[in-house]
């Protein structure tokens, strides 16, 4: 069974990403996590004078919040997807959102945080927003990242873009083995290089430590040269039709070069194809 966790803001943006979980998961016994964070920043109060007691808070926030989440849990019930082995569960908290995320992690067992990313009018391309981001780079859980606009098709080739330069705990692959085998998909993985040159020593060893995981998965390996990583994955996932891109987060300085910016309020996901992001467990 998987414990799966849906942060929700009631945006049509969060509502896509819960009908891709659902979807994704449509075979799986799930129990579904629908939580909402309410910002401290919410209960600050006007001035020195005013204090906010439990009542106010319950009758200004607590109160309509969970009105928000029981007409969600209708929502996915019109679904019609009617999978017994689907439960729902509403949370809601007051607190910062990084640390609601960690607290939820640990007490319900989350084996994966699903998520949605925003889309930027007149731009091409997608911005993760600050939630996501924060989520995917300092929360040490596995995140299903899934663009405002993606409608879910049954992934029949995920991209794995590495330099090759970090070998993986063999643990760490598991979860994306399990998605080849639920959807008996393909995985392809792509090693860019900038400067045309050999793979080390060590990128071939590791090279071989991912062929030998994968042996029994249809899989192949591709090399692309471009001074520019983000462009040659793009052009890699639209000329091969990819359905899902799988990173793994401790290869976090290759991983920044082709999902993000340095600028912390322009962090920027430029594929418009859902990103699975595998993180090392403590």
């Amino acid at each position: 069974m998987k414990n799966v966790l849906l942060p929700t803001d009631f945006s049509e943006n969060s509502w896509n990403a819960i009908k891709y979980a659902i979807h994704f998961f449509d075979t799986i016994e799930c129990d579904f996590y629908l939580l909402h964070v309410n910002s401290l920043n919410n209960f600050i109060p006007l001035n020195e004078s005013m204090t906010y007691d439990s009542y106010y808070l319950e009758d200004t926030y607590t109160k309509p919040i969970k009105n928000k989440l029981r007409g969600l849990l209708k929502r996915i019930s019109k679904l019609n997807i009617n999978n017994k082995k689907h439960k729902f569960f509403t949370l809601t908290d007051n607190g910062f959102f990084i640390e609601t995320i960690s607290k939820t992690i640990r007490e319900k067992q989350i084996d994966l945080i699903v998520m949605g990313t925003k889309g930027a009018t007149g731009l091409k391309k997608i911005i993760l927003g600050t939630n996501t981001a924060d989520v995917i780079t300092k929360v040490k859980c596995n995140t299903l990242a899934v663009p405002e606009n993606a409608t879910f098709v049954s992934p029949k080739e995920i991209a794995f873009p590495t330099d090759l330069n970090l070998g993986y705990n063999l643990n760490i692959l598991h979860p994306l083995s399990e998605i080849i085998d639920q959807f008996n998909t393909s995985v392809r993985f792509l090693h860019i290089n900038k400067d045309r040159t050999k793979l080390t020593a060590d990128q071939e060893q590791h090279k071989t430590l991912l062929e030998d995981y994968f042996n029994n998965t249809e899989s192949s390996f591709h090399y692309l040269s471009n001074k520019k990583i983000e462009d040659a994955v793009q052009c890699f996932v639209e000329s091969r039709d990819i359905d899902l891109i799988c990173m793994v987060a401790k290869n976090l300085n290759y991983f920044q070069q082709i999902f993000f910016h340095s600028r912390v309020e322009k962090i920027s996901y430029h594929i418009n194809k859902p990103l699975l992001v595998l993180h090392e467990k403590n």
